[in-house]
């Protein structure tokens, strides 16, 4: 009895320390340059139902129920969408509008697990006629994705579908 007291003592005391090591915030993000003036990227990415043209969870589950609330392009829309188990369930607040060079969201993730980050969108006149877009998320890792984070980052984990959202967008656009 003593033993299994140890070892339940053990554990708990590696999960408190893995815990405590791991990272406690995140930031992901990509970019690309896209062979159109800035305004004109703006102006398309500032609608989220812009977003099923070019998001790779969009492509993950092409029959997920969307719905849309307040006016599309401007502070409070709301996407809201529920799919398959790649996807989950959640919605997309656009948060503020900083002229016509970013634009902060909030995502709202309900299922698997509930969470809560900052999206981004920074489009950035590259001074040739062309445009800089970063996309990107930032929030908080709590527990126990404090722990998961030390054997696999956020980065390596939705990186790739910020990478084939970017690749999407710039082909979209330049077509």
């Amino acid at each position: 009895m003593i033993t299994a007291l140890y070892i339940l003592s053990g554990l708990l005391a590696l999960v408190i320390l893995l815990h405590l090591l791991g990272p406690k915030s995140y930031d992901v993000f990509r970019t690309v340059e896209i062979a159109r003036p800035p305004s004109e990227v703006f102006n398309y990415l500032k609608y989220l139902k812009n977003m099923d043209d070019w998001s790779p969870w969009a492509k993950k589950d092409p029959n997920m129920k969307k719905e849309f609330t307040g006016i599309d392009g401007e502070v409070g829309a709301v996407s809201y969408w529920l799919g398959n188990k790649e996807v989950g369930e959640g919605e997309q607040e656009i948060k503020k509008i900083i002229g016509a060079s970013r634009i902060e969201s909030e995502l709202r993730f309900l299922k698997p697990f509930k969470s809560t980050s900052d999206c981004y969108l920074d489009i950035k006149d590259n001074g040739t006629g062309n445009t800089t877009v970063k996309w990107g998320f930032s929030g908080s890792n709590k527990f126990p994705m404090t722990i998961m984070s030390l054997f696999k980052s956020m980065d390596n984990m939705v990186g790739p579908d910020f990478e084939e959202g970017m690749k999407s967008l710039k082909a979209k656009l330049e077509s």
